[in-house]
């Protein structure tokens, strides 16, 4: 049996089930960017720490759904990205975080500690790597992967805008995602 750390993001989510830590290692692989994502949006330690858990309970709940074809690769970053974005604008819409799933999942409420709080601060406070990441994406792609990822818009939607075919746009968001990867997850490709 492989080590759960050297299974992809795929394959973590499809061993959940059947092996729970796996869940644990796709968390800890991700936890980090989540909360970067969030930080970016929000700058606020409880609130990112809240999200992050909510975020992630979903995820657990809908792990089995996880369908790395459709997400064009076993990574699934912008599958949890996408999930904390939503989470983040049903939060918002809903005037207090969304805590849905960690309660269908018996998650206790949060209850964080000053030096909890500064950890979140410490782990979510590096979306400047995050940005300076993007920035060294060439134009073409860096749209590309912000447009698809993070403001989670259709393939066609971008065709449009950008005068051109859906494979051209989903070989930028290829791209994009692919170099990301390597330079987080270096010796992976």
């Amino acid at each position: 049996m492989r080590s759960l750390h050297r299974l992809t993001d795929a394959e973590l989510l499809e061993e959940t089930a059947s092996r729970p830590k796996a869940f644990g290692v796709f968390y800890c692989r991700h936890e980090q960017l989540v909360m970067r994502f969030l930080n970016s949006r929000c700058r606020d330690a409880e609130l990112i720490a809240d999200l992050t858990a909510e975020t992630f309970a979903r995820a657990l709940e809908g792990a089995a759904r996880f369908d790395p074809v459709r997400a064009q690769g076993d990574s699934a970053v912008p599958w949890i990205l996408g999930i904390a974005h939503n989470t983040l604008v049903s939060s918002i819409r809903r005037g207090v975080v969304a805590d849905d799933a960690r309660r269908r999942l018996g998650g206790a409420p949060l209850a964080l500690d000053d030096d909890a709080l500064a950890r979140v601060e410490q782990r979510a406070g590096l979306d400047i790597a995050l940005e300076r990441l993007l920035g060294d994406l060439p134009d073409d792609l860096r749209g590309a992967v912000i447009a698809r990822v993070l403001e989670e818009r259709d393939y066609g939607e971008m065709a449009d805008q950008l005068g051109c075919s859906e494979q051209v746009v989903r070989k930028r968001v290829s791209r994009g995602l692919a170099r990301l990867r390597s330079v987080l997850q270096p010796g992976l490709e």
